[in-house]
């Protein structure tokens, strides 16, 4: 009896690990460069996969095959092409996974310059405005690594004067606007 019992034990623990992920999943994630995704696949077992990308008119601008596969991250950049919906699809054998990306135009903050002037490390940021705006400004040093971080409220045209002379590196400024659009300067 008690072999019986051990038997059945092994045969249901052999059946759950075999069993344990019988379906496949695929994420796609937006990554900080404009128009470009990672997508992410795990396979249910190893083998051939194929990975297309569709426009909305369902139009194939795309189309990769995996071999021996049962997982694979692979950026996927968009550049050059039209903005809109693409579908990303993934099959692995009878399963196929889809999902939706909107690849859109990176809105750019307007009216926005800056200057470096004729005193050591100082630059000049000018915004021209019709209204009024609430804009953020932040300054990273030449290692990327954030010194200054400030919100400030446009009425018409402003100019501010920075003076950046302990910061180590040459100074990237971004500004971003009440609707998001950033410009990034870089020096």
């Amino acid at each position: 009896m008690k072999t019986k019992s051990i038997l059945f034990a092994v045969i249901a623990l052999v059946a759950t690990t075999a069993f344990a992920q019988t379906t496949s999943k695929v994420a796609v994630i937006n990554q900080k460069q404009a128009g470009t995704f990672k997508v992410i696949y795990e396979g249910a077992s190893q083998g051939k996969v194929k990975m297309n990308i569709r426009n909305t008119s369902g139009e194939t601008v795309f189309t990769e095959v995996i071999n021996e596969s049962n997982g694979f991250i692979r950026p996927v950049n968009f550049t050059g092409l039209e903005f809109g919906e693409y579908t990303i699809e993934i099959a692995d054998g009878s399963n196929k996974l889809a999902q939706t990306v909107n690849y859109q135009p990176v809105a750019v903050a307007k009216n926005v310059h800056v200057a470096k002037i004729n005193e050591e490390g100082k630059y000049l940021l000018a915004v021209a405005n019709m209204g009024s705006e609430k804009i953020n400004v932040r300054i990273f040093d030449g290692e990327n690594n954030l010194v200054h971080n400030e919100s400030v409220t446009v009425n018409g045209s402003l100019g501010l004067v920075y003076n950046l002379q302990k910061v180590s590196g040459a100074p990237t400024f971004e500004v971003t606007d009440n609707s998001g659009a950033v410009k990034t300067i870089k020096y």
